[in-house]
C-alpha cells in the first residue's frame, strides 16, 4: 500500500492544488491528512491563495481516498462541509507489520505520546517542521512538515510511505530524504 502523508494545508488553495496533483502523480492509494485543513490559526500568517472554500471543493472530489485527523485549527463546523470524516485525537494503522499512530501533534507528541509499544511509529504534523528521529522505547517519530507554511527553513512538502520506506518530498515532488524502517 502506498500512502501520501501531509499536514497543515491551512486553507491554501495554491498548495492544496499542488498536493492533490502530487497525490495523483504519485499514484498513492490513500491521502492521509494530519489536520489543520481549512484555517490558518492565530499564530500563522495567511498562506498563499488562502481560500478554504476552494480547498473544500478539491478535497471533497477525492473524499474516498482521504483519511483525516483533526488538528488544533480544525473546527466542528468543518465536518459539515467536508465529505470525509475528521477523526479525533489519533488513528492507529497497522501496515507491513508496523503500527503507525497518526495524530496532529498538538495533543499527542513525543513529550505526550499516545499509548504506544516498543517499535511503534508516531506520525504527526503541527510543528510545520519535517522530521525523523528516535524517541522513547525504540520508537520513531516522523513529521511530513507543512504543505503550505513550512518553518525553520524546511520546504513545503509531504511524505510517501511504501514498502517500509518513508520518503520526504517537496511539493514539486523532489526527494529530500528517506528513512527505511
Amino acid at each position: 500500500m502506498k500512502l501520501l502523508i501531509a499536514s497543515d494545508i491551512h486553507g491554501s488553495a495554491y498548495y492544496c492544488k499542488k498536493l492533490v496533483d502530487a497525490f495523483s502523480k504519485e499514484k498513492a492509494d490513500r491521502l492521509i491528512l494530519l489536520g489543520d485543513i481549512l484555517y490558518h490559526g492565530p499564530r500563522n500568517d495567511l498562506p498563499r491563495e488562502y481560500n478554504p472554500k476552494a480547498v473544500i471543493k478539491m478535497l471533497n472530489e477525492i473524499k474516498d481516498k482521504i483519511l483525516c485527523i483533526n488538528g488544533n485549527c480544525d473546527a466542528e463546523v468543518d465536518s459539515m462541509v467536508l465529505d470525509f470524516t475528521l477523526f479525533k485525537d489519533y488513528e492507529v494503522l497497522t501496515i507491513d507489520n508496523k503500527v503507525f499512530y497518526l495524530t496532529h501533534g498538538h495533543m499527542f507528541n513525543t513529550d505526550n505520546p499516545p499509548p504506544m509499544r516498543e517499535n511503534d511509529i508516531l506520525i504527526h504534523g503541527h510543528t510545520h517542521i519535517s522530521c525523523c528521529e528516535s524517541f522513547g522505547d525504540n520508537n520513531l517519530y516522523l513529521n511530513p512538515g507543512s504543505v503550505s507554511i513550512p518553518k525553520e527553513n524546511t520546504q513545503n512538502g509531504y511524505m510517501i510511505y511504501e514498502n517500509n520506506i518513508f520518503i520526504w518530498k517537496n511539493i514539486e515532488g523532489n526527494t529530500l530524504f528517506t528513512q527505511n524502517i
